[in-house]
């Protein structure tokens, strides 16, 4: 697709009203003629009539989606039944830091949606097309290596591609196995070094550890980029400042998010102190809970944990916890949904290490 297609796309989600939205997706998905097998099956043991749902508020009716679920349910389960079978498409999974990794079905519209909201925030972040990219990203059964090749299909770019691996990393530190970890590091270094040395590169999309294991090896390699573009949930405000330090004012671009729902950053409102995120609306919506309490949605400014809403018209997730933290952000008025700022890890659990994210 062109890129004035998937900006017209993003327009038009964007005018949706989200109570509309939310009885559009909950009746695809548990109609009989058009519904998805899993949530079909559970609608016989449900308390409530979700075909009776009207506004959003309501779904909080489904409880808290366990996404273990997800490690064992076959994916096509999850896709409603008016997608052609046989189903054509990627199966992608979570990063499986906790346990056996999450698996997702990406129809074609949802990868044509995923890549229209990553298009719109790189344009937002202030990213050139045609430039030549550095993609330092996992790869394999991960979403996010898709971009690479969305980065020189939809921008005319010259890309290069180094994979990490985000599962070994983490093995490593879990096993307190650091010496292993450090030289993997070193490995990935290595690597993005020879190219940047070798060759004129004006961005680098990679994750804010790599950055800065970057800088404190070859500055000098660091203040040629134009920009980064950085995934994962280690952007603070003290990252944010060092490498628009490193970069002598340069594009700092960010995305939050995992294979079920993304977010896109929005410029900063105060120099760095506040990194604030929007969702992919409609298809994700981000709310702020309090850590103890997931019902309650805490005030704009306040800190609590990330809950996602998944209501793609061809995967619904409700009320999915997130291993992170993060402040409620009140977004623009463009905006039609709540943001997420200053997002972190949960403080509340130690045994997840994030690694080179």
């Amino acid at each position: 697709m062109s890129t004035e297609s998937l900006k017209a796309l993003t327009d038009g989600w964007l005018s949706w009203d989200l109570d509309a939205w939310t009885r559009h997706i909950v009746q695809r998905h548990f109609d009989p003629a058009t519904g998805s097998a899993f949530w079909l099956k559970q609608r016989g043991s449900l308390d409530f009539d979700p075909l009776e749902i009207t506004r959003y508020e309501e779904l909080a009716a489904f409880g808290n989606f366990d996404l273990a679920t997800l490690r064992d349910q076959d994916p096509a389960d999850f896709v409603p039944q008016d997608v052609p079978r046989p189903l054509a498409g990627r199966v992608f999974e979570s990063a499986g830091t906790t346990g056996k990794p999450c698996r997702v079905f990406y129809t074609e519209a949802m990868a044509e949606h995923w890549a229209a909201w990553r298009q719109l925030g790189r344009t937002m972040a202030g990213f050139e097309p045609g430039g030549t990219w550095l993609d330092a990203c996992p790869s394999g059964p991960h979403l996010v290596g898709q971009e690479a090749d969305q980065l020189a299909d939809l921008y005319g770019s010259t890309v290069y591609s180094i994979d990490l691996d985000p599962r070994w990393i983490k093995t490593l530190i879990r096993g307190g196995r650091l010496a292993e970890m450090n030289a993997y590091v070193d490995h990935v270094i290595e690597q993005v070094t020879d190219i940047l040395e070798s060759r004129p590169v004006d961005y680098l999309r990679t994750t804010p550890a790599i950055v800065q294991a970057l800088i404190n090896r070859r500055p000098e390699l660091t203040s040629r980029l134009k920009g980064v573009y950085l995934g994962g949930t280690q952007l603070t405000p003290d990252s944010y400042r060092r490498f628009s330090e490193a970069l002598g004012g340069g594009v700092i671009g960010a995305t939050y998010g995992n294979t079920f729902g993304n977010a896109n950053g929005l410029p900063s409102p105060d120099g760095g102190s506040t990194l604030p995120y929007v969702p992919n609306y409609p298809h994700t919506t981000m709310a702020v809970v309090d850590k103890t309490d997931p019902t309650r949605v805490v005030e704009y400014g306040e800190e609590g944990r990330v809950r996602l809403m998944v209501l793609h018209e061809d995967l619904f997730l409700p009320n999915v916890l997130e291993r992170d933290q993060a402040l409620r952000y009140e977004t623009p008025a463009e905006w039609p949904c709540d943001g997420v700022a200053n997002v972190q890890p949960l403080k509340i659990s130690t045994a997840s290490p994030e690694g080179l994210y």
